[in-house]
Order: C-alpha cells, then structure tokens, then sequence
C-alpha cells in the first residue's frame, strides 16, 4: 500500500479554508473512488486526472486509487482540485519527490492534455492559504496576476501538469508574478454635463459624503440616470483593502479581465428592472454565486425604474442594505459575501409619466399602486429622496457646473474628518456608525435634536428613519466643516427625507 499527499483551498462565498488530499494505492481492480463530499464538478474530475497524468507522460496506477479530500464534513465544490489530485496520485506512486510538495498549495483545472485551466476564486484561494501560514501557492497562468496581488507569499505560475512536475524535481522554474501596477481610476462622465438641477447635485455630493442611499423620482429624460452614472465618479478611490475585498469578490464572480485585474475605482452595478431575486443577492445550484448586491460593495447599486421591478426582488435588499453582507444558503453550504454598497433607486412618478404633473392621465388609485411596490420599510432605509422638476429653459444656457473634481474633493474632505472621527471604533463612514453609538456616545445637544423628537411624537418618523437622519445630519456638518451637527444639519436631514414623497 502507498500513500501520497497534497494540498489544495475550498472557496465558500469569498472565504476559503486548505484542503487535504490523500491518495491511496491498494490492492484490487483498477479504478478510482473520489471521497470526502464532491460535488458533480469534482467528481468528473476522475477520468480528467487520469487523462492529465497519462498524456503529461506519467503512469497511472494499475490499481484501486483512493481519494480522500479532507475535512471530510465540508462540501468540495469544483475543479480547482484537479492540479492537486494528480500530485497526490503521482506521490503515492513515487514518481516525484516530497519536498515541495509538502509544502505548497495547488490551484487549477487539467485538461485532458494536462493543460492548467483558469478557475473562479483564485484571489480569496490565496488569500486563505496566506492566512493559513503556507509558504507557497502554484496557479494556473491565466490567474498568476490575480494571486500575484498577495503579498507576503510566494506565487507561482504554471502552464501545465508536466510543467508543474518538472519544477517539483527541480528540473525547471515557474513564472513569478509581475509587481502589482496600481491601475489609474476608473473614467466616469463628469458632473459638469448634468443640466440644472441643483437640490439633486447636492443630494447626490452629501450621499458621497456620508455613503447614504438616495432615491430620484421625477419624469423620464429629466436626469436621474446622468445623476446616478455620475456618482462614482465624485466617490475618493478605494483604499488597498477595500480594493482586495471588491477583486475578491469578482474573482469568485469571474468577472476579472486582463493582465492587471486589481479593481481600484469604485463598482458601478446597475442590473435590468427584469431581474431576478438570485440574479440581485445572489444564488444557484451547489454554493451560491455572489450577486449585484455584492458586486457593488463599496460601490455603487442603481436600480432605474424600480418600480417596474418585481416585490420580492426589491424586498431581498432589506437585509443587505441594513447587516452590509448577505447570506445565501444553499445544497453546499452558506456562503457569505459583503455587501456594503451604495443603493441609488429612480423612478418614474407613474406609468405615463408626462414631463408635467398636470397631463397625467392616471387615476389616483394607478399613481400609488405604481410607487407602492416600494414598501415602507425598504423606503425607511433610504436617507435622500429628491423629487427632480422639469429644467428651467434658461438653465440650457446657464454657466457649466462642477466639475466631478470640485465635488469629488469635498466629498474626500468629508469622508476623511469622518474616518478620523471613528477611527478607534473601525468604523470607515457615517453611515456605518450603529444608531445606539450616534445616540449614547456622540449625543447632540436638545435644541438639535428637538426636531427629530418632534417628528417621532407625531408618528412622521420611525426609530430607524431618526438613527439615518442623525447619520445624515454628521454628514452634512462634515461638509460643512463644523464639529457637531446643529439644529439647521438635523433640519436639513429630515427635510431629505421628505422631499420625495409625491
């Protein structure tokens, strides 16, 4: 009986933990027996190994082999075991010797050829060995520059199975990572376009500020889809964990391109109203895939015409809008994505939506049945609503406004004054702070928060709607430059919150 071993990573949502591979060559028929939890991927995976080995010029047993992935209780779900499978194989059959090998980790499809294919997840892969204390990681070529963005491990690049055995016996060398280029951000259209419309501009600037979901409402062709693009653009640039998170995330989504897939700018994700609730937080069959909630994190969500969108789709925001993550259960386990991002909803008033109020032709029953899709409770955690009106004539031949830079530079002030103000409690913006933390530790005074008391007493505002209106109220003394939000900034965030009820 032999025994050989290798090692490899279970990616669950962008968590990953090594696996054990243990090949065993006894005595009985030729065949091989996959255990420990694969999935159909992986399980096919059999006759792809043999095929690799063989055709790469090594020798499969002509024996029972036994595969065992461990721990045994976790589902195995893919081929990113493949690379690793042939190596335990080929070391319980002697053919390579242990030292590397024991003590390294391999990612990577084979194909029949013994080519090394590209897999989802690579990114999170090495992340996970990294944090597991391993020393090296092997990946396939077309993700070297993905893996290579870890720092503090040592990433190798192969092309084939051949290749890789060929370094184990120090017959050859793998491809090393180029350093990481810090991409140039992301070019977005620049606010200067956006005709008019002021009160929406600066709805827009305090929910870059302060990271705050906002909703437009008004007629088509008015600017709400201009507004929305835009916003990005006055976002300050992800810093480098925040970009490692967003990568790792489209890397399990495989939605990376190119030589330098570092995302350094923040998402734009805006989904068609047709789309479905697995399509928007995330699903599928096996491990669930991430979804546009995720794919936003710390970016930016746009939902346009969102009253066309489905209950149930609009509803399954609630939780990630309010935890900042989502967790989908399914057949393989639970996976959990972040989801922090930016949720920027446009609506039409009502289905014809006539470029004045006046000419509507439906019946007042039709009007909130439109908007009524929108519940209450999602509606709750929304901090700005703007109702946008039609643009003046004049304002087609007013002076320019901002420049995406101008804004962009206020909005960065503001959002370093709040990271410093919550530096000790790892909070990054105001709209992460918890309500009891605005309540208990950073009390205003009574003349400021009279308002919100107000509004409370006469039922116009829930206790959610008042923790969001003192998150808003912070931002807009951010902007300001004051220390502490007055009675004018908490005005101001309540009157946010009312602007768009039609």
């Amino acid at each position: 009986m032999a025994l050989g071993r290798a090692f490899s990573v279970a990616v669950s949502g962008v968590d990953g933990q090594v696996v054990e591979i243990e090949a065993d060559i006894g005595r009985g028929l030729p065949g091989v027996h996959l255990v420990g939890l694969p999935d159909t991927a992986l399980n096919e995976s059999r006759d792809r190994v043999k095929a690799a080995v063989t055709n790469s010029g090594g020798k499969w047993p002509d024996s029972r082999v036994i595969l065992a992935l461990s721990p045994a209780t976790l589902p195995k779900v893919g081929s990113v075991y493949d690379l690793a499978l042939a190596l335990a194989v080929l070391d319980a059959d002697k053919q390579i010797p242990r030292g590397s090998l024991r003590r390294t980790v391999f990612l990577g499809e084979l194909a029949l050829d013994g080519r090394l294919r590209h897999v989802r997840g690579v990114l999170p892969a090495v992340l996970a060995v990294k944090k597991a204390g391993w020393s090296s990681v092997v990946v396939p070529m077309a993700g070297l520059a993905e893996a290579g963005l870890v720092d503090g491990i040592d990433v190798l690049g192969s092309r084939s199975l051949k290749e890789t055995v060929a370094w184990l016996r120090g017959d050859g060398a793998l491809c090393q990572p180029m350093p990481v280029a810090w991409g140039e951000p992301d070019t977005y259209p620049d606010m200067s376009e956006v005709v008019g419309q002021p009160e929406a501009r600066w709805a827009l600037e305090v929910a870059a500020a302060g990271a705050h979901h906002v909703m437009l409402t008004g007629p088509p062709g008015i600017g709400k889809t201009m507004l929305a693009q835009r916003l990005p653009g006055i976002l300050p640039p992800l810093t480098e964990t925040e970009s490692l998170e967003v990568t790792a995330i489209h890397s399990v989504a495989g939605t990376l391109t190119g030589d330098h897939p570092l995302i350094s700018s923040p998402p734009f994700i805006a989904p068609h109203h047709s789309t479905t609730v697995s399509a928007m937080v995330g699903g599928g069959t096996g491990m669930a895939k991430p979804g546009a909630v995720s794919r936003a994190h710390r970016g930016v969500l746009f939902l346009d015409e969102c009253a066309e969108m489905g209950p149930k789709v609009l509803e399954a925001l609630r939780t990630p809008l309010e935890d900042g993550e989502i967790r989908i259960a399914r057949r393989d386990g639970v996976a959990r994505y972040p989801a922090r991002f930016q949720l920027v909803l446009a609506a039409n008033p009502c289905p014809c939506a006539p470029a004045r109020n006046s000419d509507c032709v439906c019946a007042p029953t039709v009007r909130r049945k439109y908007l009524g899709k929108l519940s209450g409770p999602l509606l709750d955690r929304v901090d700005l609503r703007i109702t946008m009106m039609a643009v003046a004539s004049g304002a087609l031949t007013d002076e320019i406004g901002e420049s995406t830079e101008h804004v962009r530079a206020r909005v960065t002030g503001a959002r370093d004054a709040a990271a410093e103000r919550w530096r000790e409690y790892g909070w990054r913006t105001n709209a992460e702070v918890p309500g009891p933390a605005l309540r208990q530790k950073f009390t205003l005074s009574r003349d400021a928060v009279r308002p919100i008391e107000r509004a409370l007493r006469n039922g116009s505002l829930t206790a959610r709607g008042a923790d969001r209106a003192l998150r808003v109220s912070w931002t807009l003394s951010d902007l300001a430059g004051t220390s502490m939000p007055g009675i004018d900034e908490v005005g101001a965030a309540l009157d946010f919150r009312d602007r768009g009820t039609m």
